[in-house]
């Protein structure tokens, strides 16, 4: 597997552990803003989001035949779907106890430039696909 595929997946597992604590935590508590929606975007940003991300890149270009269209701007969605969703986290702490949103929106556009960074790489390596040959 590739480096990116390895931290990818890495990375999935993590916040997969974070958001079964969360969800412990919360068994006790109860759904209390702002763990619940650290705990679902934990969930689905991070856990299901970072494990399609890392299959992502390890199966279609081997799907396409193709190498992946860019390695540099998949490093660069790595770090910036992290940041993204740790920033997110901090935001909702923030806007919890603030009432100020500009922290999750700052970080929230972040997670959704690693997204099109994502999807841009994806289109750009699948279109580069050969057609195959009819026999």
């Amino acid at each position: 597997m590739s480096k990116i595929t390895v931290w990818f997946i890495r990375f999935a597992l993590i916040y997969f552990m974070l958001s079964i604590l969360l969800g412990l935590q919360m068994s006790v508590t109860g759904p209390v803003y702002p763990w619940m929606p650290i705990h679902v975007h934990f969930n689905l940003l991070g856990w299901m989001s970072m494990m399609v991300y890392g299959v992502g890149y390890h199966i279609l270009p081997r799907f396409s035949g193709v190498p992946l269209w860019s390695d540099r701007l998949s490093y660069w969605q790595l770090w910036l779907a992290n940041i993204g969703l740790v920033g997110m986290a901090v935001g909702w702490v923030v806007r919890s106890s603030s009432g100020n949103p500009m922290v999750l929106l700052v970080f929230s556009l972040v997670e959704g430039l690693s997204i099109v960074f994502f999807a841009l790489n994806m289109f750009k390596t699948i279109k580069a696909a050969p057609t195959p040959v009819k026999k």
